[in-house]
């Protein structure tokens, strides 16, 4: 009851009656409260030029969850990524980051948003998807919105004659606004001394995403402040491959690597974003880890599910290193676009340090596909072993 409550308020008070709040912070909490929502199965409203929508995510219309909330005979639209559709076989849409719209008959038929569900696992071309319809203009935020919470990329967008009350609504241009990369949106929270295991003179810092609500670290090894260009790795979260000790990546061997590189040097900084499976989130990763099982690379599996083959938002590293006031940095990774991606938001990059480990049997698939499609530099040694 507390938490419609509180959905209530923010439906119904507008910016102009939230003196204790600034517009700016108003705005970046109401899209990280709606994000939330959206990972609890709840849907939200999205409103664009006199037009409401109810936004449901792909997987809670699946469940069944908060269906009874769509209006009886109203139009089911399943907005779906160019990706997914064109696995499907519905689409072949080759601009870049479009979408696209198709009629459904019930809401258990978003389950096409998923390659591992029963609904969504047919052939290519077998789906009774047929009707194509126009996109509903909200349908950019929406997608915005299932990608910061790490859902799969796809809403089911059902038309409404006004707002529901208890859920929270929201207009689109504050969606696309909030989440668009490169704007200031970490708060600084947290510096304590953690001594790390090859490296015992460590600092941790922590960051808030005042839009996702997600926490990110930034391990300061040694004494890298002190340095002029100090050594710095961008390290995805990896679950899997960091805590459990999986051999389908090289995750773990990177992490504790970088640490011991950075200590032998005399200190660096580690950030640690939570962009696990390349900015899908651990349950998108296990479902692309299914799709592998059945023949796809890393890569291919990434698409099937509607993704981008990399979903990071690297200007949140840029942003942590400016907080940090670190302007210029050497780079340890084995990707160039983090490189370019870094220079893009203002950090200068002075040197790119090879940072690759042999593979095993569980993983060379996996790093062929890094150095083939992603564009990794990998030692040589490393792909004649694959």
């Amino acid at each position: 009851m507390q938490r419609i409550l509180l959905a209530d308020f923010q439906v119904s008070m507008s910016h102009s009656a939230r003196p204790d709040l600034s517009a700016s912070l108003a705005d970046r909490l109401t899209v990280e409260r709606a994000v939330s929502d959206l990972r609890r199965s709840t849907p939200v409203i999205l409103t664009e030029a006199g037009q409401t929508w109810l936004v449901i995510s792909a997987e809670a219309a699946t469940a069944g969850a908060m269906v009874e909330l769509i209006p009886d005979g109203a139009p089911l639209t399943l907005v779906l990524t160019a990706n997914r559709a064109e696995a499907l076989g519905l689409a072949i849409v080759e601009e870049p980051g479009a979408l696209v719209a198709r009629r459904l008959r019930a809401p258990s038929e978003a389950g096409l948003a998923d390659p591992t569900h029963p609904a969504g696992s047919g052939a290519p071309g077998s789906m009774p998807l047929t009707i194509d319809v126009p996109l509903p203009a909200v349908a950019d935020a929406a997608i915005r919105l299932m990608k910061a919470g790490q859902l799969l990329p796809s809403a089911l967008l059902v038309p409404l004659a006004g707002p529901i009350d208890g859920l929270i609504s929201l207009p689109r241009a504050l969606v696309l606004d909030a989440t668009l990369q490169g704007q200031p949106r970490l708060r600084r929270l947290s510096d304590a001394r953690v001594p790390l295991t090859g490296a015992e003179k460590t600092r941790v810092v922590s960051f808030r995403d005042q839009v996702t609500g997600i926490d990110h670290l930034a391990l300061l090894i040694g004494d890298p402040l002190s340095q002029d260009a100090p050594l710095v790795r961008l390290h995805s979260s990896c679950i899997t491959g960091d805590l459990l000790g999986s051999l389908r990546c090289d995750c773990g061997e990177q992490l504790r690597g970088a640490i011991v590189t950075m200590n032998e040097a005399g200190g660096g900084i580690l950030l640690y974003l939570q962009q696990e499976g390349r900015g899908i989130g651990i349950v998108n990763k296990l479902r692309a880890y299914a799709l592998q099982d059945g023949g796809m690379d890393t890569v291919d599996a990434n698409t099937t599910l509607g993704f981008e083959n990399d979903e990071r938002d690297f200007s949140l590293a840029a942003e942590m290193l400016r907080q940090l006031d670190v302007p210029a940095i050497r780079l340890l990774t084995n990707n160039p676009r983090k490189v370019g991606h870094l220079a893009g938001f203002g950090i200068e990059v002075r040197e790119r340090v090879q940072h690759a480990f042999p593979g095993n049997p569980h993983n060379r698939r996996y790093l062929a596909a890094k150095a083939s499609k992603a564009g990794h530099l990998l030692p040589a040694e490393d792909e004649s072993a694959r």
